[in-house]
């Protein structure tokens, strides 16, 4: 079984997408936040390979209705790092292996997390990466915890923090790497993520509620 942890921020307790937020200011960076993630959380919930939590931030926010459709996890003090480390070892002591993801692309198939929980399923180590177009990452699994040392050296929100990540880890285990999508950082993302959104087949509530709001978005521009 292969648990999913959606990492989010909740509105009010801490600042939410900055750069974008100075490009479209602070309510509609919110709007694109919460629906993203009820998107994330949609086609995480479809693609069946376990059980899929919230990774909330702050601990006030552990009780916030935003979140009341899933089970929470706190991703607990320190840097991003640190914070993912401490998920990622509790969804393997758990439940055997764990994927975490970002809230902020969710234009991605379900199948492609079906494909990556099948890999985690192996019992020899083995991690996965979701690739971002800005040289971060959506996605990051494995079948074994790591060691908070290594996700601590890195730089988060770079250009090569993807490839530094991989790097630090790759003695880790044998890899899978799935597609690379494009987040929506700064207003200049949104065509590409629109185009990867209307992509998708088979789009669910929570996908038609967010392409409708992208597309009313792009319009106003």
């Amino acid at each position: 079984m292969t648990a999913v942890a959606i990492f989010v921020k909740t509105p009010g307790l801490s600042p939410i997408k900055t750069r974008l937020a100075k490009d479209w200011g602070r309510e509609r960076a919110e709007t694109w936040h919460r629906l993203a993630a009820a998107s994330v959380a949609a086609s995480a919930l479809a693609a069946n390979i376990g059980p899929v939590y919230w990774a909330i931030a702050e601990p006030e926010g552990m009780e916030h209705s935003l979140w009341s459709g899933l089970p929470g996890l706190n991703q607990g003090s320190g840097k991003l790092g640190a914070r993912m480390a401490r998920v990622l070892a509790w969804l393997v002591r758990h439940h055997g292996s764990g994927l975490l993801l970002g809230a902020d692309a969710p234009q991605w198939n379900p199948a492609w997390l079906r494909q990556a929980a099948d890999w985690l399923q192996a019992e020899s180590p083995r991690l996965c990466l979701g690739p971002a177009r800005d040289g971060g990452f959506w996605a990051f699994g494995a079948n074994r915890p790591l060691d908070t040392v290594n996700w601590d050296q890195i730089r988060y929100s770079q250009p090569e923090t993807g490839q530094r990540f991989r790097q630090l880890m790759d003695d880790q285990g044998d890899w899978l790497t799935l597609p690379t999508l494009c987040d929506l950082d700064e207003s200049q993302d949104l065509p590409t993520v629109l185009a990867e959104l209307e992509a998708l087949q088979n789009h669910h509530a929570a996908h038609r509620c967010l392409l409708a709001w992208v597309r009313r978005t792009q319009a106003s521009k």
